[in-house]
């Protein structure tokens, strides 16, 4: 005898597909998890960020970095945030790293002033002095950048790096005309009048540069270059008076050192 298909009731089976799809609902939000809320994670990076300012103002370069590492995988298109890797990497002698960052918080941000202007400084610090000038130059160019004599005086001396000694000049008279107490321009006019042999004028620009008291490494480094002109003109005790004051203001500096080497071939 044939068996009867089984029959289940309407109302159950109803019963039964909710149930399936509240198990399903149940089991979906197990699997995926609370869906990301962006602007948590803004709020979440500045506070990582925050905590980084706050190392890098206490000399914490290296917890600064863990924070400003979080805040980036948190929140990775923020320029600031990737500045700020650039100048902490910058820091702990990683120019490579330093130069990644800068170069994305400008992708990010191309009228990102402070970021153009450390990416021009740290090619000119490599010796890429053409990329230097063309950052340089997009900043002078820019009427809203509020110091454009820095931005002259990296033009005026990768030029002089280059041999171009009428254009080095023409930017860093500029410069000096902008900011005649900016001392890196004061130095650099300093060192090519120096180069072209006007000794009288490149004392009084070293000089300059000492009145400021540009701290330790550029203090020694103007004694160390007034020292030499000294000893070109045969001014001895002058020039060991500018190497000793180089050593006492910058010991463990390359231009103290460096004066110290030439103050005992001066013996």
């Amino acid at each position: 005898m044939p068996r009867m298909p089984l029959r289940v009731p309407v109302s159950r089976l109803l019963g039964l597909l909710l149930l399936a799809s509240l198990l399903s609902s149940l089991l979906g939000c197990v699997t995926s998890g609370p869906r990301p809320d962006p602007e948590l994670d803004r709020k979440r990076a500045r506070s990582h960020f925050n905590i980084a300012k706050d190392h890098v103002e206490n000399g914490r370069i290296e917890l600064a970095l863990r924070e400003l590492l979080t805040a980036e995988r948190l929140d990775p298109a923020d320029a600031t945030i990737q500045h700020s890797l650039g100048i902490a990497y910058l820091q702990k002698g990683k120019p490579e790293e330093a130069e990644q960052h800068m170069r994305r918080a400008l992708e990010l941000q191309p009228s990102y002033q402070a970021a153009r202007y450390n990416l021009s400084t740290l090619y000119l610090h490599q010796g890429r002095y053409e990329e230097s000038i063309k950052h340089s130059q997009v900043l002078f160019d820019d009427p809203t950048f509020p110091t454009p004599w820095r931005a002259l005086a990296n033009w005026g001396w990768a030029a002089l790096q280059l041999g171009r000694t009428d254009e080095a000049r023409r930017h860093l008279e500029y410069a000096y005309d902008y900011n005649p107490h900016y001392w890196p321009t004061l130095l650099n006019l300093g060192i090519l009048e120096a180069q072209q042999g006007n000794m009288d004028e490149a004392i009084r620009r070293f000089a300059a540069v000492l009145e400021l008291d540009p701290g330790p490494s550029a203090t020694a480094e103007a004694n160390y270059r007034l020292a030499e002109i000294y000893v070109t003109r045969g001014e001895r005790d002058k020039a060991v008076g500018h190497l000793r004051t180089a050593v006492v203001r910058a010991p463990g500096d390359p231009w103290g050192k460096k004066s110290e080497e030439y103050l005992r071939l001066l013996r």
